[in-house]
């Protein structure tokens, strides 16, 4: 019995220790990234790919967001969509996967993404497929609201209420698809209905209303110009780490001692709290970039899509259930100790008490909370829409801080403007720096280097 005792308290020292978490391993990635170490972050991405196959379809998104910054869109849309048919198929609930992490904790579940990288995986497929192809974008951007919309109308209740009614409605995809029409020079009541919808979901996108009144009066752009569409990845995005429930911990503390007095047999106490992910909003500095077309000021990007508010109100909206999750885990385990006494003829208060009541208290520590996430999307998606005469022009663009003022270097690249077409440029600002270089549809975005002359 003395060698249990020493064996269930090693047992508890070594998961007390614990394992890194997804945030630990995502925590360097970021940096890297956010560095603009492109070589560095895909190498880590790559290591991790190697050794960790269960966060497989997480680590391919960082992946994919590396690739759009390494200016290979093709690559970063196979791994993508790749993760998009893979998150559909784990919404069926596999009963092995829940029998497994009721033992352990959800990390067990194969991750099939939050609800918004579900919705954000297809916006981003659409901007990947624009900027090398184009020719499914326009279908892609139609996913970004159906797919909102099926999470949503799957998650009413019997009772009739939804928490996940409330849901901010992504505005990136009515947005992009209108753009597409528009080009078409027909079809302006759908696009009207498109930029509608914008006006409605974001309403803080101030360009929105001058959008709508242009598409009611049908026009994309005067004869002989041409649209450049230049979206920013503005800030960093945010990402989960793992944190105590302290009252729900206390209140199981309580409930442990009065089932110990009050049965036939003790449970293990509740000496680790409940670990849950907390999603936490990075800081940033950026707020905006400005864009110049030959030396002249063309204007600032604006929010299209606030993905971190987006990311935590749903977050805030599924923490009930979480930590619900987490307590019947946490019941479930002081059971299976409380059936095992009682199987093998333990008596109160004996000596065979320990070791088991060490065991089960050890079993909890070994919980972690599941902090996978898509860690390198941006704070905001932004656009701005540039009306250019056709032919080539230089666009620079540089980030801008909360006040306005430009905060880093300048970069420029040349773009050609086609008659009555679009052009689309994406550029990627985690800070003041780009991360990467720009990219542009036409694929002609030259000279990506600093330019640091001029404010």
């Amino acid at each position: 019995m003395r060698g249990a005792v020493r064996w269930a308290v090693w047992w508890l020292l070594l998961v007390a220790t614990g394992c890194a978490t997804h945030a630990d391993r995502l925590r360097r990635l970021r940096q890297a990234f956010h560095e603009g170490d492109l070589p560095t972050a895909e190498r880590l991405v790559d290591e991790s790919l190697g050794k960790r196959g269960g966060d497989a379809d997480v680590l391919r998104l960082e992946q994919a967001m590396i690739l759009l910054a390494a200016g290979r869109p093709l690559d970063a849309e196979k791994n993508l969509r790749e993760v998009r048919d893979r998150f559909d198929h784990l919404e069926q609930a596999s009963l092995s996967e829940h029998s497994l992490a009721m033992l352990a904790d959800d990390r067990k579940f194969a991750y099939a993404g939050e609800d918004y990288e579900k919705v954000l995986v297809r916006a981003m497929l659409a901007l990947a497929n624009l900027l090398h192809d184009g020719g499914d974008a326009e279908a892609y951007c139609l996913q970004v609201a159906e797919k909102q919309q099926a999470i949503i109308e799957a998650a009413v209740q019997p009772d009739g209420t939804n928490p996940k009614g409330r849901y901010q409605q992504v505005a990136f995809g009515p947005y992009l698809r209108a753009a597409l029409r528009e080009e078409t020079h027909r079809d302006y009541d759908d696009v009207a209905r498109q930029f509608a919808m914008v006006v409605a979901w974001e309403p803080e996108f101030t360009p929105g209303r001058a959008h709508l009144e242009r598409s009611l009066h049908g026009r994309h752009s005067e004869p002989g110009n041409g649209v450049v569409h230049l979206f920013a990845f503005v800030g960093r995005g945010p990402y989960k780490e793992e944190s105590v429930e302290e009252p729900t911990s206390a209140a199981l503390l309580i409930a442990d001692q009065i089932v110990s007095a009050t049965s036939g047999q003790t449970v293990p106490p509740t000496l680790v709290g409940i670990k849950v992910p907390r999603l936490v909003a990075s800081p940033n500095t950026v707020s905006h970039v400005a864009a110049a077309v030959d030396g002249r000021s063309a204007g600032r990007t604006e929010t299209i899509t606030d993905v971190t508010r987006m990311a935590v109100l749903q977050h805030e909206a599924n923490h009930d259930h979480v930590v619900a999750r987490a307590v019947a885990r946490r019941v479930t385990k002081k059971g299976l100790v409380y059936g095992t006494k009682e199987a093998i003829g333990v008596r109160r208060g004996s000596i065979e008490n320990l070791p088991l009541d060490a065991v089960g208290v050890a079993w909890e520590a070994m919980e972690r909370a599941d902090t996978r996430c898509w860690g390198l999307l941006p704070d905001k998606i932004q656009t701005l829409r540039i009306e250019l005469p056709a032919g080539p022009h230089r666009l620079d663009v540089a980030a801008l801080d909360r006040h306005g003022r430009r905060s880093g270097p300048s970069y420029p690249l040349s773009v050609q403007v086609h008659d009555g077409r679009n052009a689309f440029v994406l550029v990627n600002f985690p800070g003041p720096k780009l991360a990467g270089r720009p990219l542009a549809s036409s694929g002609s975005a030259t000279g990506s280097s600093a330019q640091t002359t001029g404010d």
